[in-house]
């Protein structure tokens, strides 16, 4: 016989909200943290929850809990409704003030720290009445959050998908792994900058992301530096130090330190090889469009990419004028073909900044 649960009239928001918290911490104890109610008030909603659904939601293990099959099912319905919920909220928001709204982006590491600071700094002075939450993770991380509405968009590296995805991918700039120092680093002296020069400082590497880590030692592989002596550090702000501070070198993503590139403080080492292309934009929704909100922080992050790429510290891509409708990240057959980013050696002089 099957069982009558009448869930529109007896599931409640504080029961979404709380089948949420707990799959997504893996923990009564830090859900309870996270809902700001006691791990015994949780412990009780959890027990009516399944006094409702007449299933078991959690299994309890050593350390934390896992959901079973009925729990999954509760949670990704529970995510749909509260979404939805918040974006109701934020259309009323726009009812009365046209001009505000929210947008929320998912941002991979670099981007965080390259290019988002000043998109967002032309954002709140352009509309000061938008609203912004961020999420920071991988592609793999952000990804079903964009498909199920809790970000609108991500911004970042554009990495190849396994398989089609149908998530449209935008280039708008080139990320490119480069050899950072001080000004006055004794390689600057030297105009073209030989393997062997700087095979005689030690590295600081940055602690970073498998596949950023894969790309910066096949770049290592390919000058041939010796990255087993190097020194590593997961804190952008002590590699900057001990860069400022002595002769070591890094090789990283120079958008890492996008804003002392621009200030001058820090210069990129022309290589003496082609730097690798590392396509890098924004990931729209599948089926939906971008919120007002998120359109106007877009406009905002085109003009600060342009502004960084005639200042020398980036490539930009003929992308950044509208999206590639593809899943793919280089442009499909018939599509507007993209100009080719314009590659660094070690035979060209760095640029007048002092970002190369």
């Amino acid at each position: 016989m099957t069982l009558r649960r009448y869930l529109d009239q007896r599931l409640k928001l504080h029961h979404l909200r709380a089948v949420e918290a707990i799959v997504a911490q893996s923990s009564l104890l830090k859900a309870s943290a996270v809902l700001g109610i006691t791990q015994p008030a949780l412990t009780r909603t959890v027990q009516e929850l399944e006094e409702i659904l007449g299933q078991r939601l959690f299994d309890r293990l050593p350390r934390g809990v896992r959901p079973t099959e009925a729990g999954n099912l509760l949670a990704a319905s529970a995510r749909r409704i509260l979404v939805e919920l918040r974006r109701l909220d934020e259309a009323l928001d726009r009812l009365e003030d046209p001009e505000g709204g929210t947008v929320a982006i998912g941002t991979l590491p670099v981007a965080a720290t390259g290019v988002l600071p000043g998109a967002l700094t032309r954002l709140t002075s352009g509309h000061p009445g938008i609203r912004v939450r961020l999420e920071q993770g991988r592609t793999e991380e952000l990804l079903p959050k964009l498909a199920s509405g809790e970000i609108d968009l991500i911004v970042g590296r554009l990495y190849e998908p396994a398989s089609p995805d149908g998530f449209p991918r935008e280039p708008l700039w080139e990320e490119p792994i480069s050899i950072l120092a001080r000004p006055g680093h004794p390689v600057f002296a030297m105009g073209a900058v030989p393997l062997e020069a700087l095979r005689r400082y030690d590295l600081i590497l940055p602690t970073v992301s498998q596949r950023v880590g894969q790309e910066i030692e096949a770049l290592l592989a390919m000058l041939e530096l010796e990255p087993a002596s190097s020194m590593r550090s997961s804190s952008y702000g002590f590699i900057r130090e001990m860069l400022l501070a002595t002769d070591l070198i890094a090789v990283m993503p120079r958008l890492m330190m996008a804003g002392d590139l621009l200030r001058g403080m820090l210069r990129v080492v022309p290589l003496p090889v082609p730097a690798p292309r590392r396509p890098a934009g924004i990931i729209r929704p599948r089926d939906r469009a971008v919120p007002p909100a998120g359109e106007a922080f877009i406009d905002c992050l085109r003009a600060h990419v342009a502004e960084i790429g005639q200042r020398g510290l980036t490539d930009i891509t003929s992308g950044h004028t509208a999206p590639v409708e593809s899943d793919r990240t280089g442009a499909r057959s018939g599509s507007r073909e993209r100009a080719q980013p314009r590659q660094r050696t070690g035979r060209e002089e760095p640029s007048h900044d002092g970002t190369g």
